[in-house]
C-alpha cells in the first residue's frame, strides 16, 4: 500500500528505512523524499513509527528530540530501497 502517492512510497518501504535506523518522518523524508511534497502522508508516517502527532518523550518539554537508535547517522542510510510489486 502507498504511503506517499508524490513519490510512489509504500508502506513496506518506510518500515525498511526504520529498520535500518531512520526512526523520526524527518528522516523518513531524508532516506526517501516521503512527506517532502504535499506532507499529506506525515502522520501515517509517524504512525507506522509508532509515534503519534502529538507525542513525546516521557518527561520531556518543549521541543521533543527523538531518543538515539544506535550509532548509525541518517547520511549513512540508504537512499532507496527496491519498490515493492
Amino acid at each position: 500500500m502507498y504511503v506517499c502517492s508524490c513519490f510512489g512510497v509504500t508502506e513496506e518501504q518506510v518500515k525498511q528505512h526504520a529498520e535500518v535506523g531512520a526512526c523520526t518522518p524527518r528522516q523518513i523524508a531524508s532516506a526517501c523524499k516521503a512527506g517532502t511534497d504535499c506532507g499529506s502522508c506525515v502522520r501515517r508516517i509517524q504512525a507506522i513509527l509508532g509515534r503519534g502527532a502529538g507525542e513525546r518523550p516521557e518527561g520531556a518539554r518543549g521541543t521533543a528530540r527523538p531518543a538515539a537508535r544506535g550509532p548509525q547517522a541518517i547520511d549513512d542510510l540508504p537512499r532507496s530501497l527496491p519498490r515493492s510489486a
